[in-house]
């Protein structure tokens, strides 16, 4: 009801205003700024059940998931594609990412039997990361050229590990059940709603093997939540994150941040994620 109450009042502001005049254009300005802000105050506040990447906030679902279909449909099969030109980063981040992958791995912890790699691309982060590991592998990604650029071309002899390509946009995925020891996914929860993440979320939980992690791997935005609007994706900050991985039952037992990239890329966040025992369970 205030979230309502808000909106219907910048939206009155909005109609009352040349959309042409500096007004109008200020006034847009600080209303972006204050839902960011607005929506992520309110989901620190307990008593408030309101995900802070509303409809209101990305102009409907529909539309948000479509800008980002549309966009990837122009994006080059190639490890530039899959980096957004930022090519030089590529062996830094894979080395990072493969040693937080290693504190999880291994007696008493998750298995080698099997991994799934969400938002896969071409298999940058299978073949670099997660081929050397686990004996058999599993790709999603909602673009088909990347996946059969994968399959034909990047992956190589790895190819043959490869048991299943889904071809799905990860909010209409449902991975099967107790299946992997690891689900990755890099750079793909910030084309989620937080409502869709954390079903998603849950579904990965589902999907576990004893003593499997879920690692997630993005963008977080410094402060708040950050739209762009260029490839759809939505940034949101660490502790944004964490309540949303919170909601969906898993807790965090590994955050790192990774090292190396240029200052002018957003800050990107490793997080291991395992299902949050019970209470009346032993630790």
């Amino acid at each position: 009801m205030i979230h309502q109450a808000f909106s219907d009042k910048w939206k009155l502001m909005d109609d009352s205003m040349c959309r042409h005049s500096m007004s109008f254009h200020l006034h847009h300005s600080l209303q972006k700024d204050f839902f960011a802000s607005y929506l992520y105050l309110l989901e620190k506040t307990p008593l408030v059940k309101l995900f802070p990447v509303t409809c209101e906030y990305i102009k409907g679902e529909k539309q948000f998931y479509y800008r980002s279909q549309k966009f990837y449909e122009d994006v080059e099969a190639s490890e530039d594609g899959m980096l957004g030109g930022f090519l030089e980063i590529s062996e830094v981040d894979l080395e990072q990412s493969r040693r937080f992958l290693s504190r999880f791995i291994g007696p008493g912890k998750a298995g080698t039997q099997c991994a799934l790699d969400c938002g896969a691309g071409i298999g940058r982060v299978s073949k670099g990361v997660l081929f050397p590991v686990f004996e058999r592998m599993e790709l999603a990604d909602m673009m088909e050229h990347f996946l059969l650029y994968a399959h034909e071309e990047y992956l190589g002899d790895d190819a043959d590990r490869v048991e299943t390509y889904y071809c799905y946009n990860l909010q209409e995925f449902t991975p099967p059940k107790r299946r992997y020891d690891v689900i990755w996914m890099q750079w793909v929860t910030c084309h989620l709603t937080d409502r869709d993440l954390c079903n998603f979320l849950v579904k990965c939980k589902r999907s576990l093997r004893p003593n499997g992690v879920i690692i997630l791997k993005d963008n977080m935005a410094r402060q708040g939540c950050k739209l762009d609007p260029v490839d759809s994706s939505i940034s949101r900050h660490l502790d944004v994150m964490k309540t949303i991985i919170y909601k969906a039952e898993l807790e965090v037992v590994g955050v790192e941040r990774q090292q190396g990239f240029p200052e002018v890329m957003m800050p990107v966040w490793m997080l291991a994620l395992r299902p949050a025992r019970s209470p009346d369970k032993p630790k």
